[in-house]
């Protein structure tokens, strides 16, 4: 097996994932999904001579062009420079308590978000309390630790997401640390730079019954120095990666011949429709279209992101951004040819991005 380290030091990537050149099977496939059919119709010459199409079809197939132009599918954009941010207590009740982060200036321009993570400082329990959970618990008393991105609506109603949660042991103190990579996505979904980050941290029981009924009141983190060092407080850690180094380049040069280990770019790709066998007579517009594809290398950084689950492979050069295809084609009703309009879902690929591998796809919020 190939040494990790090894994996993280290889430059250049061949391209066999999202990204890659688009073929008319997969449009056919395609196609013949959106409609609902098993295989193509077969129409003759004569069925689509003179054969108008209505003005509304027209109109309608014009109007998802433009849209097509202007709606983008995101795909997922991560990242190794580490920037730490101090947390502030807002509020507490019982076991649960709301962190607020300043973020303002805390995310480079032109960077890739690799990882969030919240530290938080675990307080010793006191040596009594933790004799008597060592009596009632022989095998270690744990409790549940939640983290939740708090969104705040501009009619101040309020809204928790999910971004981790785990055990944790009452025998232990220390940093504790979370993965809040998601809550900062969505955080940056809002768009509302000037806005802190806001998580909110609850600790639950983690086992039901009355032995365990009240052993999660011992767990405590600190939320604030300890004896005003502020060594205590609640941290962010945010890492990132320069996309100038360790992004794509954008367009491929048309001059310039691709060459081994290139960097990663769009590469103009066309797709000829009038010279397909199965779209002949069927598919009525357009004639071809550029798909694009993602062709070349990614730059990998030195070291792999030291928290992330499960950890990801190597960074490959993918399709980031795509769009949808519209097209005319006939269809058959009462043995006579209409037109009609399909959109085809990611057909043309809009933006390259360098992506880890097997990373999963952030989630988009929801109104």
């Amino acid at each position: 097996m190939r040494p990790l380290w090894l994996c993280w030091a290889l430059w250049a990537l061949s391209l066999t994932g999202p990204g890659a050149a688009l073929t008319g099977e997969q449009v056919r496939v395609s196609l013949l999904r959106q409609l609902g059919l098993r295989e193509a119709p077969v129409l003759d010459q004569r069925d689509v001579e003179g054969l108008v199409t209505p003005a509304h079809v027209r109109a309608q197939y014009v109007a998802l062009l433009r849209r097509s132009h202007g709606a983008h599918s995101r795909g997922k954009r991560f990242s190794q420079r580490v920037r730490e941010v101090a947390g502030r207590l807002l509020a507490a009740e019982a076991s649960t308590h709301v962190l607020v982060f300043g973020m303002e200036g805390r995310l480079p321009p032109n960077s890739e978000l690799v990882q969030a993570v919240l530290r938080l400082f675990q307080e010793p329990v006191p040596k009594a309390a933790l004799r008597r959970l060592e009596r009632l618990s022989p095998h270690g008393a744990r409790a549940r630790v939640t983290v939740e991105w708090l969104r705040i609506h501009e009619d101040s109603s309020n809204r928790t997401y999910l971004v981790d949660s785990r055990l944790v042991s009452l025998q232990g103190s220390g940093w504790k640390a979370f993965d809040v990579t998601e809550a900062v996505n969505f955080w940056r979904q809002l768009g509302r730079s000037g806005q802190p980050l806001l998580l909110q941290v609850s600790v639950q029981r983690a086992h039901l019954g009355p032995r365990a009924s009240g052993a999660h009141t011992l767990l405590r983190f600190a939320s604030q120095g300890q004896e005003g060092t502020g060594q205590g407080e609640p941290q962010l850690e945010l890492h990132t990666l320069d996309l100038g180094a360790y992004g794509a380049q954008g367009d491929c040069d048309p001059e310039a011949p691709a060459a081994e280990g290139a960097r990663c770019c769009r590469q103009e790709t066309y797709v000829d429709l009038r010279g397909m066998r199965w779209a002949e007579n069927w598919v009525l517009e357009p004639p071809g279209f550029l798909a694009y594809e993602c062709v070349g290398a990614c730059q990998q950084p030195p070291e792999p992101p030291t928290f992330r689950r499960p950890f990801p492979g190597p960074r490959q050069c993918v399709a980031s951004e795509t769009t949808s295809l519209p097209l005319i084609v006939g269809v058959k009703e009462g043995g006579r040819p209409r037109p009609q309009v399909v959109s085809l879902p990611n057909m043309r690929v809009e933006e390259c991005s360098c992506a880890w591998d097997g990373a999963p796809v952030p989630r988009r919020l929801g109104p």
